[in-house]
């Protein structure tokens, strides 16, 4: 069979531009073999946060007597293990049903199976050939393998967490960026003995250091052991061996750093030097007419780029054409509380030699904060000093991931400290950080 574009795989990036395809009248087909909705929707970003809002909410009731409620007594708190999976796995049916529909709803036609790209524009499908102008790949990723040696250990890979029947005590997460301190600070909230063992010296790159130092020190501060550029050798008795050191391991979760899921093509396709599908600006391989997006072309690893990514590839496809940004982007952590950041960072500011001016506002001079109590945290905006252009954006706050969209509308235009101050906010809300620091960059902040 004959379509304008076949999408390989369903995940976020997949599904985001088979809809888009739909919708633009463009024959479509997407051909998935485990998942639709991908790792993403399965047992990613939407099923590992509800476990991480039953672990906050958990951790949150032991402190219900500082808001004036009496009665709720901590060794009676139990979390519920298998009532969180069903929560969580509730959502992720929910969710998958809707991207299904909407499949459905464009026209999209689904394919269940393994897919082997040939050299004339085809898919071949378990023994079924379709072709197509344009094949996008968007195949996604996986932590890396644990090492060999390390296979007597109680390994569980992410994918593998809503199998397990129960949660031991001792949990060692490895792995180096924002979803392995997501993963160890939920198994803390519900009161675990957590080890996080990033394997390399680059722990939480692309962050802004400053973030960084933050999120180190929280983990120290809920007694989170953060061993960095480490990585366990050998597991015996119930200890892993790192070093000099042993650790005590009922369970290894693998969160290590990710490698491409990369489909069989008859012609070669050319990778980079991590693996990942290489592309140009365009997101096109080395194969006409063939694309990559998401996280198997490597470059980013959020959901929202995959399928920003996805959007723009379909948009190409049309004939709309406009560059692709790369930098103003949100990226997001689901910890306690949140951190989110947007744009450049003082350490990309500097290497440009770029004139800048950083202003921070904390949260515990904000009204709403204090009623909620979340006063953990600030606002950091970096802004050009010559024109007051923002340059970037960083919130720790308790809704930090939502807050950061502000600051990606504001910076798709180009707006200045001035607009970010002169912008009336709501009174008594979180969000009135961004006139504070908006104020603050250029004169004095109101409260402050």
């Amino acid at each position: 069979m004959e379509y304008d574009v076949i999408i390989i795989g369903a995940g976020p990036a997949g599904y985001v531009a088979a809809i888009r395809a739909g919708q633009v009248g463009l024959k479509t087909a997407i051909v998935e073999k485990k998942y639709i909705g991908g790792m993403c929707l399965q047992w990613g970003c939407i099923p590992t946060k509800a476990l991480l809002e039953s672990a906050k909410l958990f951790d949150k009731i032991k402190h219900a007597d500082e808001f004036g409620i009496d009665g709720i007594f901590e060794h009676n708190l139990t979390f519920n293990w298998e009532k969180v999976k069903a929560r969580s796995k509730k959502i992720s049916g929910k969710l998958g049903s809707g991207v299904s529909y909407l499949l459905n709803k464009n026209g999209v036609d689904m394919i269940s199976g393994n897919a082997v790209i040939g050299s004339d524009h085809s898919v071949t499908v378990d023994g079924k050939k379709i072709s197509a102008k344009h094949i996008i790949i968007a195949t996604g990723s996986k932590p890396k393998a644990m090492d060999k040696k390390l296979e007597n250990a109680p390994i569980v890979e992410v994918e593998n967490m809503f199998s397990l029947t129960e949660i031991p005590k001792n949990i060692v997460v490895t792995g180096n960026h924002i979803s392995s301190v997501e993963i160890a600070q939920f198994f803390k909230l519900i009161d675990k003995k957590v080890t996080l063992i990033a394997n390399s010296d680059y722990f939480m790159v692309g962050l802004d250091e400053h973030l960084i130092k933050y999120v180190t020190q929280k983990l120290k501060t809920e007694e989170i052991e953060l061993i960095v550029d480490a990585y366990p050798e050998k597991f015996e008795n119930g200890e892993l061996y790192i070093g000099n050191s042993k650790i005590k391991c009922d369970l290894l979760v693998n969160c290590n750093s990710r490698k491409a899921i990369i489909p069989e093509s008859e012609t070669p396709l050319e990778l980079t030097e991590r693996g990942f599908i290489k592309t140009n600006d365009k997101f096109e391989t080395n194969v006409d007419g063939v694309y990559a997006i998401g996280d198997v072309s490597g470059k980013s690893f959020v959901a929202h780029i995959a399928s920003a990514q996805g959007i723009h590839v379909i948009n190409t496809i049309k004939g709309i054409k406009k560059r692709f940004n790369t930098s103003n982007y949100p990226i997001n952590m689901y910890t306690v509380p949140e951190v989110s950041q947007i744009g450049m960072t003082e350490q990309e500011l500097n290497n440009k030699e770029i004139s800048f001016k950083v202003t921070e506002f904390p949260l515990s001079a904000n009204a709403k904060a204090m009623i909620e109590g979340n006063t953990e945290g600030y606002i950091r905006m970096l802004s050009d000093k010559k024109y007051g252009t923002v340059l970037g954006v960083q919130i720790v706050a308790a809704n930090a991931t939502d807050m950061i969209s502000e600051a990606s509308a504001f910076m798709t235009f180009d707006g200045t400290v001035y607009d970010v101050a002169n912008t009336i906010h709501a009174h008594p809300t979180v969000s009135e950080i961004f006139m504070e620091a908006g104020f603050d960059a250029f004169d004095k902040a109101i409260d402050k």
